[in-house]
């Protein structure tokens, strides 16, 4: 029986362990770069650099000599007296002199194509981080709108029994039984509520993460602020600078300038040299067929140039100056959406501010009324509901806040992402 009581206290002691074993403690940095680190859009950005990489090294193919080796045996039957094999070998080499400028411009292409790849790898990780940072923080205000919730649902509770004792002594009516009681429902759904609201924000902050629906995410933060001085033009100077979309633009548009380099390349001339070796065994017909080797070289250099193909080098030289225009009017849109986007973080910013302002008059207000309570309280002048609700009110204000300055966070994260940071 001793030995049961051991075993079970043992479990009862690393019981806790074993649940805390699925929670998480994670800082907003931590959560980015674990995003970062995990993220299937950001490891497919990367995986696309590869690829530009692979495109770079199939263009610089172009400089370097082709070489073709090929080995053929036959066996001939039927035409004379006995069945004779033939062997036949070839090895050659071509090497382009000038393909109308088709290879350089091509490398050129795949080299702005590495530089398109890094840019929208960029752009995926600042995306993710302000995503994650936002999910983050909405998952840290949703827990403690949650808690006030919990503590509004106390307060009514209290409220409901004061209310009722006074009824049972005639001091109150029904219908203030089933007024607060009515409150009550409401304020027990909008509780459930704030409680689905965060779990569909840890959900969604485990699905930036790859964590599993098991794990147990426990936010690690305060809703603190620094107020900090930023400048408008300076963020757009910065963006236009530091903008993956802006870098992306202009590789893409370097690129339709070699697209059309490479179209117009089919109307111009190429020249190439070769080189061929054959060795074969042929047969002689004879009287009595014998075998011989024949070896040979050919060595030449070919000048060709198209004089005619229908308009078609035309028409892809007409569709690369369309993709270089479209580009173009890409590049110009992005620039005003970054302005826009920019503009609308900073007016954010300050109207975030000004709703912490406001919020640090409020509670600063309940604070006092708080106090003042306390003392009532302990003179016997207020009772402990009283005492509950100055104490709720002071809460509600600290919440305020708290959600002025997650709107601010959210408004700043916008605003360095927008800027190219983050």
């Amino acid at each position: 029986m001793k030995k049961i009581i051991l075993l079970f206290s043992i479990f009862i002691s690393f019981l806790p362990v074993a649940l805390r074993a699925e929670e998480i403690l994670l800082t907003p940095d931590e959560a980015v770069a674990l995003c970062l680190r995990e993220n299937r859009d950001v490891l497919l950005r990367a995986e696309d650099i590869k690829k530009a990489k692979a495109k770079l090294a199939e263009a610089n193919a172009g400089l370097f000599p082709s070489v073709t080796a090929s080995f053929t045996w036959q066996d001939v039957r039927g035409l004379y007296d006995k069945d004779l094999p033939e062997k036949e070998s070839h090895i050659g080499a071509k090497q382009y002199f000038y393909q109308g400028g088709r290879v350089i411009n091509t490398i050129r292409y795949s080299q702005q194509g590495i530089e398109v790849a890094r840019a929208l790898l960029d752009k995926t990780k600042i995306e993710t981080a302000l995503n994650v940072r936002r999910s983050f923080y909405t998952l840290l205000l949703a827990v403690e709108f949650s808690r006030l919730n919990s503590e509004i649902l106390k307060n009514t509770k209290g409220h409901l029994r004061y209310l009722e004792e006074r009824y049972k002594s005639g001091e109150a009516s029904e219908s203030d039984i089933l007024q607060i009681k009515q409150s009550l429902a409401a304020i027990e759904d909008a509780y459930e509520t704030s409680l689905n609201q965060a779990d569909a924000s840890e959900a969604l902050l485990k699905s930036l993460l790859f964590l599993d629906e098991k794990v147990k995410i426990i936010p690690a933060a305060r809703f603190e602020y620094t107020p900090e001085e930023v400048a408008y033009d300076e963020g757009l100077l910065k963006a236009m600078k530091s903008r993956p979309e802006i870098r992306q633009f202009e590789a893409q548009e370097k690129q339709s300038k070699y697209a059309i380099e490479i179209a117009k390349a089919d109307g111009r001339p190429s020249i190439y040299a070769s080189w061929d070796y054959y060795s074969s065994s042929t047969t002689v017909l004879t009287f009595s067929p014998s075998r011989a080797w024949q070896d040979y070289n050919i060595i030449g250099v070919t000048f060709s140039w198209p004089i005619f193909d229908g308009w078609a080098t035309k028409a892809k030289v007409e569709q690369a100056i369309v993709d270089l225009k479209e580009a173009q009017l890409l590049k110009e849109k992005t620039v005003k959406d970054i302005a826009t986007e920019l503009k609308e973080a900073y007016l954010g910013m300050k109207d975030a501010i000004s709703g912490i302002r406001a919020s640090e008059a409020d509670i600063l207000r309940f604070q006092d009324n708080l106090s003042v309570v306390k003392e009532k309280n302990k003179a016997g002048i207020a009772s402990y509901l009283d005492l509950d609700d100055a104490r709720l009110k002071y809460n509600v204000s600290q919440f305020n806040q708290q959600q002025a300055v997650y709107d601010y966070i959210v408004a700043k994260a916008t605003f360095e992402k927008a800027t190219g940071g983050l």
